[in-house]
């Protein structure tokens, strides 16, 4: 067997096993799951610059401020029920860290909720108005998240 025919034939089946393992890796997401974490890491951008303003990480800036507070208010509304189907929980699956206490106890994780949208209202009022009213705002949003987290997310 020539050289060139033997490198054609390894990357043919090189190119078949990548194409297989890609189509394994993709077919096994759940569109719910994919979607609660883009969720998490939208409000994860949107804290990052209230976090650094109200740990003097970056100057105060209230269109900023209030941009991120405004944003987090409209994530906190998100109905997310439709993302939460049952067995997409961190024991039957690898691709998340939701407990499933989330389903055991729907209405504490409910609550969770309704308090982060609480909070976030709260940071829209403040965020605009200076930094000690964002830095006073800040306590409650960061227990609302960290708060849920503790109850329902499974640790790194």
């Amino acid at each position: 067997m020539s050289f060139s025919r033997s490198l054609v034939l390894g990357l043919s089946g090189a190119a078949l096993v990548a194409g297989a393992l890609f189509a394994a890796s993709h077919a096994e997401k759940n569109p719910a799951v994919e979607a609660r974490k883009s969720l998490m890491q939208l409000m994860a951008f949107n804290l990052a610059p209230i976090g650094a303003m109200a740990k003097d990480e970056m100057p105060y800036d209230a269109e900023t401020a209030s941009t991120a507070a405004g944003n987090l208010l409209t994530l906190s509304r998100v109905s997310v029920g439709p993302m939460f189907p049952e067995g997409s929980d961190s024991f039957s699956r690898d691709d998340t860290r939701a407990l499933p206490e989330i389903w055991d106890d729907m209405a504490g994780f409910s609550a969770h909720l309704s308090d982060l949208t609480a909070a976030a209202e709260a940071m829209v009022t403040a965020a605009g108005t200076d930094l000690d009213a964002l830095k006073q705002a800040m306590q409650p949003l960061g227990g609302a998240c960290g708060g849920c987290h503790k109850d329902f997310r499974q640790p790194e």
